[in-house]
């Protein structure tokens, strides 16, 4: 794998105009990295660049290939590699049971939570393998979905337990060409879409009755990704779970 130290590495973070995204692509800028900023809207983008010289804006749907494609082209041409691919860009998906979502609803979830992811991953992948030192480092984004549900969440849980199929899948297949590849499977961080399911007024839990649950600073939740970032070619951290402190998520509630 590449042992570029990180002040001179290419990241490429998708999902980089809002929540955790922007913070780990301010984050990585600040530590010295190359960075590719993702993402469907261009304005928000360049909040997160920041006029920074050394951040990428480049606007992407990730549920298209085209896009994606012409995403990983354009940081070749600008860096010449991609060291490290932060797969971040998702969506809740709507509150629904498996009886109650729309075979619209469920497609458009999984086309950006795992579709898009697998785009992205096949891309830097390709990217990895190609270039001299070959290899690199791939973070995905799970949630802690990944492990249990929220009530009503079907299309999104489906989506972050296949996320990490996807992950061992990657791992597996690079293991040859110095690519690695781990998850990070954050609960309750402070974003936008903790408002989505009501997290600070009050969460739908498992017995039917809402709790305000706690929540933790996005930037603390983007240094634990860093902290996978930076760890050195010959270690690999294939699982990470960060939660805010007394959250519901260990026991019965």
């Amino acid at each position: 794998m590449n042992s570029t130290p990180p002040a001179a590495r290419v990241a490429v973070v998708t999902g980089a105009g809002s929540g955790i995204g922007r913070e780990v692509a301010r984050q990585m800028l600040a530590a010295g990295y190359r960075v590719a900023l993702a993402g469907r809207r261009e304005s928000q983008l360049k909040e997160t660049a920041d006029d920074h010289p050394e951040a990428l804006v480049a606007p992407c749907d990730v549920t298209r290939q085209d896009d994606v494609e012409h995403l990983f082209d354009a940081v070749r041409r600008r860096w010449g590699r991609v060291d490290l691919l932060f797969n971040n860009a998702g969506v809740f998906g709507p509150a629904a049971s498996v009886d109650e979502i729309s075979l619209e609803d469920w497609n458009a979830t999984l086309a950006v939570n795992l579709t898009g992811s697998m785009l992205c991953a096949a891309a830097a992948v390709r990217a990895m393998k190609a270039q001299d030192p070959q290899g690199g480092r791939i973070i995905n984004n799970g949630s802690i979905s990944a492990h249990s549900p929220r009530p009503r969440t079907v299309a999104y849980a489906v989506t972050k337990h296949a996320m990490t199929g996807l992950t061992k899948s990657i791992e597996l297949d690079g293991r040859g060409f110095g690519i690695t590849c781990g998850q990070i499977d954050i609960g309750n961080t402070a974003t936008d879409i903790m408002d989505t399911i009501g997290v600070g007024a009050g969460a739908l839990q498992a017995d039917g009755s809402r709790r305000v649950e706690p929540t933790f600073p996005v930037e603390d939740a983007a240094r634990a990704v860093l902290m996978m970032a930076n760890m050195p070619p010959s270690a690999s951290i294939g699982s990470v779970v960060i939660t805010a402190a007394g959250m519901p998520f260990i026991g019965r509630g």
